[in-house]
Protein backbone atom coordinates (compact mmCIF):
# COMPACT_ATOMS: atom_id res chain seq x y z
CA UNK A 1 0.00 0.00 0.00
CA UNK A 2 1.40 3.70 -0.81
CA UNK A 3 0.49 6.43 0.98
CA UNK A 4 1.40 10.00 -0.54
CA UNK A 5 1.85 13.12 -0.15
CA UNK A 6 3.93 16.21 -0.63
CA UNK A 7 4.01 19.43 1.90
CA UNK A 8 6.50 21.35 3.11
CA UNK A 9 8.03 20.32 6.88
CA UNK A 10 6.44 22.28 9.92
CA UNK A 11 9.92 22.37 11.64
CA UNK A 12 13.52 23.54 10.53
CA UNK A 13 15.53 20.64 10.71
CA UNK A 14 19.47 21.28 11.76
CA UNK A 15 20.56 18.38 10.03
CA UNK A 16 19.60 15.59 7.54
CA UNK A 17 19.09 12.64 10.30
CA UNK A 18 16.58 15.07 12.13
CA UNK A 19 14.69 15.66 8.79
CA UNK A 20 14.29 12.08 7.92
CA UNK A 21 13.62 11.35 12.12
CA UNK A 22 10.88 13.79 12.03
CA UNK A 23 9.65 12.10 8.47
CA UNK A 24 10.01 8.60 10.03
CA UNK A 25 7.82 9.78 12.84
CA UNK A 26 5.11 11.40 10.77
CA UNK A 27 4.98 7.77 8.66
CA UNK A 28 4.39 5.85 11.90
CA UNK A 29 1.39 7.88 12.94
CA UNK A 30 0.05 7.15 9.42
CA UNK A 31 0.75 3.54 9.53
CA UNK A 32 -0.71 2.97 12.63
CA UNK A 33 -3.89 4.62 11.65
CA UNK A 34 -3.94 2.18 8.47
CA UNK A 35 -2.51 -0.39 10.18
CA UNK A 36 -5.39 -0.15 12.85
CA UNK A 37 -7.99 0.41 9.68
CA UNK A 38 -6.89 -2.59 7.65
CA UNK A 39 -7.41 -4.57 11.14
CA UNK A 40 -10.83 -3.30 11.76
CA UNK A 41 -11.77 -4.39 8.25
CA UNK A 42 -10.33 -7.63 7.73
CA UNK A 43 -9.97 -8.77 11.68
CA UNK A 44 -6.75 -10.50 11.59
CA UNK A 45 -3.32 -9.01 12.67
CA UNK A 46 -0.68 -7.42 10.37
CA UNK A 47 3.13 -7.80 10.44
CA UNK A 48 5.40 -5.23 10.84
CA UNK A 49 5.16 -2.15 7.90
CA UNK A 50 8.90 -1.64 6.02
CA UNK A 51 9.59 1.98 6.20
CA UNK A 52 11.91 2.76 3.58
CA UNK A 53 14.83 5.06 4.60
CA UNK A 54 17.86 6.30 2.56
CA UNK A 55 19.61 7.68 5.93
CA UNK A 56 20.97 5.23 8.19
CA UNK A 57 21.79 7.67 11.22
CA UNK A 58 17.84 8.25 11.11
CA UNK A 59 17.47 3.81 11.46
CA UNK A 60 20.18 3.47 14.43
CA UNK A 61 18.52 6.28 16.20
CA UNK A 62 14.95 4.71 16.20
CA UNK A 63 16.72 1.51 17.08
CA UNK A 64 18.84 2.80 19.99
CA UNK A 65 17.22 2.55 23.71
CA UNK A 66 19.45 5.54 24.68
CA UNK A 67 19.35 8.90 24.45
CA UNK A 68 22.37 11.23 23.30
CA UNK A 69 23.79 14.18 23.34
CA UNK A 70 23.37 14.55 19.48
CA UNK A 71 19.52 13.73 20.10
CA UNK A 72 18.82 16.35 22.78
CA UNK A 73 17.50 19.00 20.47
CA UNK A 74 15.10 16.65 19.15
CA UNK A 75 11.49 17.22 20.25
CA UNK A 76 10.06 14.28 22.43
CA UNK A 77 6.87 13.98 20.28
CA UNK A 78 8.89 12.72 17.51
CA UNK A 79 11.24 9.70 19.31
CA UNK A 80 7.18 8.06 19.27
CA UNK A 81 8.93 6.23 16.11
CA UNK A 82 10.98 4.58 18.69
CA UNK A 83 8.16 2.92 20.24
CA UNK A 84 6.80 1.70 17.11
CA UNK A 85 10.10 -0.03 16.29
CA UNK A 86 10.65 -1.54 19.63
CA UNK A 87 6.76 -2.71 19.58
CA UNK A 88 7.12 -4.45 16.15
CA UNK A 89 4.98 -1.97 14.36
CA UNK A 90 7.26 -0.96 11.77
CA UNK A 91 10.55 -1.55 11.16
CA UNK A 92 13.00 0.61 9.05
CA UNK A 93 14.72 -0.41 5.92
CA UNK A 94 17.71 0.76 4.56
CA UNK A 95 17.64 1.57 0.70
CA UNK A 96 20.31 3.36 -1.25
CA UNK A 97 19.41 6.88 -2.42
CA UNK A 98 19.78 5.31 -6.14
CA UNK A 99 16.98 3.25 -5.40
CA UNK A 100 13.98 5.49 -4.03
CA UNK A 101 11.13 4.28 -5.79
CA UNK A 102 9.25 7.20 -4.29
CA UNK A 103 11.66 9.84 -6.66
CA UNK A 104 10.01 9.46 -9.29
CA UNK A 105 6.73 11.09 -7.40
CA UNK A 106 9.02 13.76 -5.73
CA UNK A 107 11.72 14.81 -8.14
CA UNK A 108 12.54 15.97 -11.63
CA UNK A 109 14.67 13.00 -13.18
CA UNK A 110 16.76 11.97 -16.15
CA UNK A 111 15.17 9.71 -18.45
CA UNK A 112 17.20 6.98 -17.48
CA UNK A 113 16.48 7.07 -13.76
CA UNK A 114 12.49 7.25 -14.63
CA UNK A 115 12.55 4.50 -16.90
CA UNK A 116 14.43 2.10 -14.22
CA UNK A 117 12.01 3.43 -11.48
CA UNK A 118 9.20 3.26 -13.22
CA UNK A 119 10.51 -0.22 -13.97
CA UNK A 120 10.50 -0.85 -10.25
CA UNK A 121 6.98 0.21 -9.68
CA UNK A 122 5.90 -2.53 -12.32
CA UNK A 123 4.47 1.10 -14.63
CA UNK A 124 4.09 0.19 -18.30
CA UNK A 125 3.32 2.39 -21.15
CA UNK A 126 -0.57 1.38 -22.34
CA UNK A 127 1.41 1.96 -25.73
CA UNK A 128 3.30 -1.21 -25.55
CA UNK A 129 -0.34 -3.54 -25.05
CA UNK A 130 -2.12 -1.35 -28.16
CA UNK A 131 -2.29 -3.42 -31.44
CA UNK A 132 -0.84 -1.34 -34.67
CA UNK A 133 -4.47 -1.83 -36.45
CA UNK A 134 -5.99 -0.50 -33.10
CA UNK A 135 -6.91 3.20 -32.61
CA UNK A 136 -6.02 4.48 -29.25
CA UNK A 137 -9.20 6.03 -28.54
CA UNK A 138 -11.03 3.08 -29.01
CA UNK A 139 -9.26 1.11 -26.30
CA UNK A 140 -9.66 4.37 -24.09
Amino acid sequence: MISWMSRKQDLVALSSVKAKYVVACKIGKDVVWLSKLLTNLFERALDPTVINCDNQSCIKMSRDLVFHARMKHINNKFHYIKNLVQNGIVKLQYVSTDNQVVDILTKSLPNKKFEYLKSMLGLVDIVDFVDNDKNLEEIC
